[in-house]
């Protein structure tokens, strides 16, 4: 019986902290999870081509944009069920036997996991978590830099990723809205943006993004104040 679950990476001159989370991924291997690695690209300059090659992962290339490559990471990958996760992101310890609970009950459920911080400490970094672990709670929004875990009949059903320019992980939340379940365990990720930014300054672009992208709303003409760094 193969493994049930292809990780899929969408990767932009993240080579240097791509070892990081591709070593929380042993957890899966040694469970007997992961079919294969995925590393969809955007056209990085950074030995993307090979870091895949060395680890023994599939390197898809196309345009830069995060819903495109997570779509053609998608299209690419053969398992049952799909783990989409960032290239600057740390699944948790435990996260292989939360999958395997998760791969026993709930094929018509996505699994998301809680937000944290990488060597961030603080007021805001646990504010900015938990106003992003409550967002999901309450109103099934999480972003993409909290893993999703996502059986590949669900994820068709609801439509996928589309090559939206931002937004591409609300815009496939909102139609799952009612079938994602949120675990405790907390995915760590990179908070170099907010340090470079300024953590309330981030946020803020962080809520505006969202509040621009209502429904009904055209993702392919946002203002610049919106657009991913």
């Amino acid at each position: 019986m193969r493994a049930p679950i292809s990780v899929v990476i969408p990767t932009l001159d993240v080579t240097p902290k791509l070892r990081a989370t591709l070593l929380t991924l042993m957890e899966g291997l040694d469970a007997g999870l992961v079919r294969e690695l995925i590393l969809s690209d955007g056209g990085s300059g950074d030995g993307v081509a090979e870091m895949a090659d060395f680890v023994g992962a599939e390197l898809v290339t196309g345009p830069a944009g995060r819903g495109g490559q997570l779509r053609r990471g998608a299209e690419a990958a053969q398992g049952d069920w799909l783990l989409f996760l960032h290239g600057d992101s740390w699944l948790p310890e435990g996260w292989a036997e939360e999958a395997i609970r998760h791969l026993a009950h709930r094929h018509d459920r996505a699994l998301v996991f809680s937000l944290g911080f990488r060597e961030a400490e603080g007021v805001w970094p646990r504010l900015t978590a938990g106003w992003a672990n409550l967002r999901t709670r309450l109103f099934d929004l999480p972003y993409g830099d909290q893993a999703l875990l996502i059986s590949r009949e669900l994820y068709e059903e609801a439509g996928g990723y589309r090559d939206l320019p931002l937004m591409e992980d609300v815009d496939l939340a909102r139609r799952l809205a009612g079938r994602i379940v949120l675990s405790a365990l907390c995915v760590r990720t990179d908070p170099a943006r907010y340090r470079q930014r300024g953590w309330l300054r981030q946020g803020a672009r962080n809520l505006l993004r969202l509040l621009r992208f209502r429904p009904g709303a055209d993702p392919q003409s946002p203002s610049r104040a919106c657009r991913r760094p």
